[in-house]
């Protein structure tokens, strides 16, 4: 059964950590890394098996809200992500502090250290951070959430 997915994305240089939500758009889980030259090949065989219904990039922005560094490979991905699904809607959701939580929710989660060392699991765990704050902020909008 084919069930609605919403895709959270933490876009990176080398590594694109990949988050995905539940059917009812409640909850995300972190699903994988992926190289990012590989990432749009990646999401075009993840929405074959699942109806991807909105993708949500995380956008780098540094701490006075200017634009980072970042922002540019991130705008150039966006390009190819709505000429790859050009009927998906994209929304940005700001990523600040999704690493800190990442490591904090590692810590929490009582993964060892040389595990908290390996940057795709920060990355996918930033893609869930990321996703799941545009579930709860979408949930508290008129009319729900945005699935």
């Amino acid at each position: 059964m084919i069930v609605d997915r919403i895709v959270g994305i933490d876009y990176g240089r080398k590594r694109v950590g990949v988050a995905v939500s539940d059917p009812l758009g409640i909850f995300a889980s972190a699903l994988d890394t992926v190289h990012s030259a590989k990432i749009i090949e990646y999401l075009e065989n993840y929405a074959r098996k699942e109806r991807v219904v909105r993708f949500v990039v995380g956008w780098p922005v540094n701490m006075d809200g200017r634009p980072s560094e970042s922002q540019k490979d991130v705008e150039i991905f966006l390009k190819q992500l709505a000429k790859a699904f050009p009927d998906i809607p994209v929304s940005l959701e700001d990523e600040r502090f999704t690493s800190v939580l990442a490591h904090r929710a590692m810590i929490d989660g009582g993964m060892k250290y040389s595990d908290r060392r390996d940057k795709a699991s920060v990355d996918r765990i930033s893609a869930a951070i990321i996703l799941q704050s545009f579930l709860d902020r979408s949930a508290n909008m008129p009319g729900g959430p945005q699935i």
